[in-house]
């Protein structure tokens, strides 16, 4: 696993550098995909949450984050890889915890300590006895919650995703020998490719939702620490 995530890291910084040492004012099929990816964060994930201003600061950090979720979650559907970087805990793990610093660190520069604990804790127009036990929730979801379930819901769905892959490649091999063995011509050959090819594309369609949500949800937490009123 550490194999294929220094692999899949070092392919994608190589990668990156050489399109930037290689830049041009008309784009090139290969810059336009990196701007292409680039313009995607900025217009829809950064525009439609902080605004284009107030994420101006935040978009070196999405940007990674989403290019850097997507290349290891398509490490599972690469052959010779076969293996999402972020099937294992511990990327997961720590990409919500420096979402977790993120948003708590800006939240405190804007609020200050008490003050970003009493806007996220204590919403105004709440009659006062509610927040008794409004505080406590609040709290461990700033606290524990949001990055638990960052971890959690990128982690469950690429190891959910190498399972099916596993399991629909597995049966496409039985039918493909079930079709040798009651059919030499094969005729059910044909539907287990298509199967199999299928399983690899919705893998791929998996892999760029989750980047997708992790670094979406990340800009909602940093607007939600960031924001004057909840």
């Amino acid at each position: 696993m550490q194999l294929v995530r220094l692999i899949i890291l070092f392919a994608v910084l190589v990668f990156m550098c050489i399109v930037a040492s290689r830049a041009k004012l008309v784009p090139g099929r290969v810059q336009s995909v990196v701007e292409i990816l680039i313009d995607f964060v900025k217009n829809n994930i950064i525009a439609n949450t902080l605004g284009l201003k107030d994420g101006a600061r935040f978009a070196p950090m999405l940007t990674t984050m989403f290019i850097f979720i997507l290349a290891m979650n398509l490490a599972g559907v690469i052959p010779g890889l076969n293996l999402a970087g972020t099937s294992v805990i511990g990327l997961p793990l720590l990409l919500a915890l420096w979402t977790f610093v993120t948003y708590v660190g800006a939240g405190i520069k804007k609020h200050g300590f008490l003050g970003y604990l009493k806007a996220e804790t204590m919403p105004p127009g709440i009659p006062w006895p509610i927040y008794i036990l409004l505080i406590p929730i609040e709290l461990l979801q700033v606290v524990v919650i949001r990055w638990a379930s960052l971890t959690i819901r990128l982690l469950a769905n690429m190891v959910a995703g190498h399972m099916m892959i596993v399991v629909f490649i597995g049966m496409t091999h039985g039918l493909l020998l079930m079709a040798l063995d009651l059919n030499p011509a094969g005729l059910i050959a044909p539907f287990a490719g298509v199967m199999a090819i299928g399983i690899y594309g919705f893998e791929i369609f998996v892999a760029a939702l989750q980047a997708f949500i992790f670094t979406m949800l990340t800009a909602v937490y940093i607007q939600l620490a960031t924001s004057d009123e909840h």
